[in-house]
């Protein structure tokens, strides 16, 4: 599917810019701790009719889309809670530059 990513890939991808982000941020002043993350997406369901397939969710971004006006597309939320793998219990601290609106 053209313009599309996988769900799974797409949350894979999110843990390890998340990962980097923890990571570039040990030592700075300024950090944030990750309660939640919020998603909020639209998915176009795939399910193929040979034996043995499965249901495949495909992130999509409708307005580049060819198909997506060709399939049903649903929005879902999605809310995460990061968890440190070596540190269940620690928060997840993130860092990044300040922006000039942040508060």
């Amino acid at each position: 599917m053209d313009g599309a990513v996988e769900l799974e890939d797409m949350i894979a991808q999110l843990r390890g810019a998340l990962g980097r982000a923890m990571a570039d941020g040990e030592g700075d002043g300024l950090r944030f701790q990750a309660e939640k993350l919020e998603l909020e997406l639209t998915v176009g369901v795939e399910r193929s009719r040979e034996p043995g397939a499965k249901v495949r969710f495909w992130v999509i971004d409708v307005q580049h889309s060819e198909r997506s006006a060709h399939m049903t597309t649903q929005r879902i939320s999605l809310t995460l809670q990061p968890v440190r793998g070596d540190a269940p219990d620690r928060p997840a601290l993130i860092s990044g530059v300040e922006l000039p609106d942040e508060r």
